[in-house]
């Protein structure tokens, strides 16, 4: 009896190990397949270079849109891939007469389909994989790549993870309301208090954050911006279509130089 009894304890020890290992193992797995989804903040080097001004030379993108001119400055040492499909598509006349196919509320809008429900015309340009950056952030006036679709494996579809992809649709940034207690939350959750200010200072979507590739953070047009995403809408299927279609004229892929900036505003002056 007494060696039954001490068998039985033998197997259930055993098995409460092999348990809690598999748990540590289960938990690891999580966390690893999560951390594939973000990228490492640290607040000691990280450069909030959206808040700077554009530089003389600096690769910029002019949308001349229906209801007026955005230009943005193109962050291509950050987001390499997306920012090269993004101009290719410029270049060769893609977003020429492609639609603003959704407006999020006064908070966001998204363009640059060229088909009025929003789809692209084929995947060719829609698979480049994420980039994520600890100076790129969704303040307000930032522009992203849009996610198109994310890949996963067995485990990762199971546990968390996968490769997620963007393509030529980019979503221009307007701003969440702020109020007293947003702003305390996002104090307590940031990564670090430089960041939580600069979001408090200049609005944008906090919950973006290391969610979409940064490509660009507009410098003039933001009237045009805010506009844009406070459109009215019918809200079908995914998107809120704008009542009344909005039209990209052209987006233009050029370099910053302050002359040309002080002509375009004498001209519109």
């Amino acid at each position: 009896m007494f060696k039954r009894n001490h068998v039985v304890r033998l197997i259930l020890i055993f098995t409460l190990i092999m348990g809690v290992s598999s748990l540590a193992v289960m938990i690891g797995g999580v966390m690893r397949a999560r951390n594939n989804n973000y990228i490492t903040i640290d607040p000691e080097t990280m450069k909030l270079i959206q808040l700077d001004p554009p530089k003389e030379g600096d690769p910029i993108a002019i949308v001349d849109t229906t209801l007026g001119e955005v230009r943005f400055r193109l962050f291509p040492e950050q987001s390499p891939n997306a920012v090269a499909n993004f101009t290719e598509l410029a270049n060769s006349g893609y977003y020429n007469g492609t639609y603003v196919f959704h407006a999020e509320s006064g908070v966001y809008s998204a363009a640059g389909a060229p088909n009025k429900d929003g789809s692209a015309k084929d995947n060719s340009h829609e698979l480049v994989e994420r980039e994520l950056s600890q100076d790129l952030w969704p303040f307000k006036g930032a522009v992203l790549a849009m996610n198109t679709t994310v890949k996963q494996n067995f485990k990762e579809k199971i546990l968390g993870g996968g490769t997620y992809y963007n393509g030529s649709r980019f979503i221009m940034l307007n701003t969440v309301t702020y109020d007293d207690e947003f702003k305390e939350e996002l104090k307590n959750s940031s990564e670090s208090e430089a960041l939580a200010d600069a979001f408090i200072e200049n609005g944008g979507v906090p919950n973006f954050s290391q969610q979409m590739t940064v490509i660009g953070q507009i410098y003039s047009g933001m009237d045009v911006a805010e506009k844009l995403a406070q459109l009215e809408t019918n809200d079908i299927g995914v998107y809120k279509f704008p009542k009344e279609d909005v039209l990209i004229n052209s987006v233009t892929i050029s370099t910053y130089s302050s002359e040309d900036e002080i002509t375009e505003d004498t001209k519109n002056n």
